[in-house]
């Protein structure tokens, strides 16, 4: 097996848009190839599809992925989430203020993005400023994570 690769299904014609919106805010980020719906003549059921993108793949900070626009079938939930461990506050911070679009989505560093997809932000040692009982108390009050008042606790 060469490697896993996430697929990201979006759902109301912005494949093309969160490709380009996530590569521009992740380093190490690139557009490897993006195909395109054929000509509506070809089929009914491409109406309102020409020159919309079907399928891309992508790379975010190293890791490869594929999104395809399959339409309105399935939507992203909270059961499946990418966690971007981060170096400092100003990193997080930075994915927060990014990605966070549905405020009413944000608790213990998750985020939702305006395409419907969350996040967890995080820093990248997130399981040592949880030992005690107060940091996990500390952590569930907040919605973005604060390091220093984890580290406080």
């Amino acid at each position: 097996m060469k490697s896993i690769v996430p697929c990201l299904w979006f759902s109301d014609d912005n494949c093309e848009a969160a490709v380009n919106y996530y590569v521009s805010i992740f380093p190490n980020s690139s557009i490897e190839s993006m195909s395109y719906y054929p000509d509506e003549a070809l089929d009914e059921h491409f109406i309102g599809k020409t020159n919309k993108v079907i399928t891309a793949e992508f790379i975010l900070n190293g890791q490869r992925l594929m999104a395809l626009d399959g339409g309105p079938v399935f939507r992203f939930h909270e059961a499946v989430s990418f966690t971007i461990e981060c170096e400092d506050q100003a990193e997080i911070d930075y994915y927060w203020e990014k990605l966070s679009h549905v405020p009413a989505a944000e608790q213990c560093g998750w985020v939702k993005d305006q395409f419907g997809l969350s996040w967890q932000i995080v820093p990248y040692n997130m399981g040592s400023l949880i030992q005690s009982d107060a940091q996990i108390q500390a952590m569930m009050a907040m919605k973005k994570i604060i390091i220093t008042e984890l580290e406080n606790a």
